[in-house]
Formats: structure tokens, C-alpha cells, sequence
């Protein structure tokens, strides 16, 4: 694999980037790739991403079958063996000063959501960059025999019990969901803020699934205004909600909530206070049996 000072210098001579661009790594953040800026003077220009071949991949074809959406970045260059690639730099910042839930999730919904594409009818759900799956039922258990690992005795065995009832029934709503291209990543951690407003989305994982999940992923990705009136709003939006009821919705948000509460026990624990207050106002809707 290229040193970042082998692929700056290719650049160069591509005339890709210019002579005078200085480079510094990004720390932080969930990829496990390495990430770079590049800057002239005080101004970042570019992104360098270096990762595995099939993460380049997926992200590069991500992007093109996407690239005319304004919130994305544009692709520059990608090298021929997939190593890295290099894109456009979104100003703003991840997590803070993000505005409310439901300016940052209406942008999401109008600007990205309802662009998204179906996915080939024969094509396995699941990430593409993991073990594809023959099924999204198959997808939903194991999200929760992971989430349930992690959230281990902060609930009770009756609310993990509840939960396995509400993702059988979940499943039994597959052969009514399209599926479509995800981003699949697309939490407050990988949306760029700028002024209080969402300036860019950035690291997608893609996956093939139902659009109802990036949805909820989004919604649920930050404790703050998970409430019934920015859900609603936010989802009065979405081009596909005629197909999905007011239920459906409910349950696919806790499912959502309760993997994210897995999740953020075991990377974001700084939240997780914000997210079991949450949780409290949410299990009521949860299946009794």
C-alpha cells in the first residue's frame, strides 16, 4: 500500500492537486481506514482516504451512482488498485452544532433520501462490504443478538424479551419492502454541520436494504429531540412513507433505538445516560408478548 507522501506525489504529477498543498491526518472519527486533509496555506481542499480495497470500492461506487446529490463530495481521483481515494472536503464539523433534529433530518430526507435508488431485485440485502445476507430478517437478528450482547444487564431480560417479539414481528414485513442503496452509515458522527445546519454526509458503508432504516439510523443517531413530533414531521417527508404506517414506523424506531443504546454502550458511553432517559419514554410501545 502507498505512503501518503508516494500519493501526494502522484497527485502532483497528475496535476490532481496542487504543488503547494501540505497534508495532515484526521484523527477520531469510526473509520478504520486512515483519513486525510489537504490544505493550501489555511484552507482544506481535499480528502484521502486509504483503506482496503473493497471499502475504496464500495465508497467510489457510492459517490458516482450519487454524485449529483449536493450533500455528498465529489470524487477527484481513485487510484487503479483501490487503495485510496481522493474527494472533495466538506466544511463544518461532526456532532456539534448541529441546529435541531428536525432541520438537519428534513435537509437529509429531501436532499438524500429521496434520491435514492432501488437496488436490483436479485441483489442480497446486507452490507456490501460484508457477508451479504439472503434475507433482511437475517440482517435484523443479528443486529440484535450484537445489540443485546452489548446492553447485557442494563435492561431486563423482559425488555430484551419484548424486543426479540418486536424484530419476529418486523420480519414479517419483508415481503412488502423494496430494497433500495443505502448509505448505511449515515449518523451525526458522518454529517458535516456548518452555521448550525447540515453542510455534508461523508464515510458511507453501503448496504442493500428498506430506506425505512437509514431513516431511523439518522433519527436515532444523536439522544436529543427523539420525540414524536420530530419523527412524524421529519417522516411526513420521506417519498415512501405511504407505504409504511404509523406502527410500523414506531417499531422500526425502537428496533433502531434499542442497537443504538447497544452501540453507544460499548463506543459512546458519554451518551448513554441520554439515551436509557430516552428508552424509559419509548418501551411503552413496546409488544407485551
Amino acid at each position: 500500500m502507498k505512503t501518503i507522501d508516494e500519493i501526494t506525489i502522484t497527485l502532483k504529477c497528475l496535476g490532481i492537486i496542487e504543488e503547494n498543498i501540505e497534508y495532515k491526518e484526521i484523527k477520531g472519527g469510526t473509520t478504520a481506514g486512515i483519513i486525510y486533509s489537504l490544505s493550501s496555506g489555511d484552507k482544506p481542499l481535499y480528502v484521502i482516504k486509504i483503506d482496503q480495497p473493497n471499502i475504496i470500492t464500495t465508497t467510489k461506487d457510492f459517490l458516482q451512482i450519487y454524485r449529483n446529490v449536493k450533500l455528498l463530495p465529489n470524487i477527484l481521483y481513485t487510484d487503479e488498485n483501490n487503495e485510496f481515494i481522493v474527494y472533495s472536503y466538506i466544511l463544518g464539523d461532526t456532532h456539534i452544532n448541529r441546529g435541531s433534529k428536525l432541520g438537519w433530518m428534513t435537509i437529509i430526507v429531501e436532499e438524500l433520501f429521496n434520491q435514492y435508488k432501488k437496488a436490483d431485485e436479485n441483489a442480497n440485502r446486507g452490507r456490501l462490504t460484508g457477508v451479504s445476507r439472503n434475507s433482511w430478517a437475517d440482517f435484523n437478528l443479528e443486529s440484535l443478538e450484537y445489540a443485546k450482547a452489548n446492553i447485557g444487564d442494563l435492561f431486563s431480560s423482559e425488555e430484551h424479551r419484548r424486543v426479540g417479539v418486536l424484530v419476529n414481528k418486523l420480519n414479517t414485513y419483508e415481503h412488502q419492502e423494496e430494497k433500495y442503496y443505502l448509505h448505511g452509515d449515515i449518523g451525526v458522527h458522518n454529517l458535516i454541520f456548518k452555521d448550525s445546519k447540515l453542510n455534508g454526509v461523508i464515510d458511507p458503508s453501503p448496504l442493500i436494504g428498506p430506506m425505512i432504516y437509514d431513516f431511523t439510523y439518522a433519527f436515532c443517531s444523536s439522544p436529543d429531540d427523539l420525540d414524536l413530533g420530530t419523527l412524524f414531521s421529519s417522516f411526513s417527508l420521506l417519498n415512501q412513507n405511504n407505504s409504511i404506517s404509523n406502527t410500523k414506523l414506531l417499531e422500526e424506531v425502537l428496533f433502531q433505538l434499542y442497537t443504538r443504546i447497544g452501540i453507544c454502550k460499548k463506543v459512546h458511553p458519554h451518551d448513554l445516560s441520554a439515551y436509557l432517559k430516552v428508552w424509559e419514554e419509548w418501551r411503552e410501545y413496546l409488544p407485551s408478548n
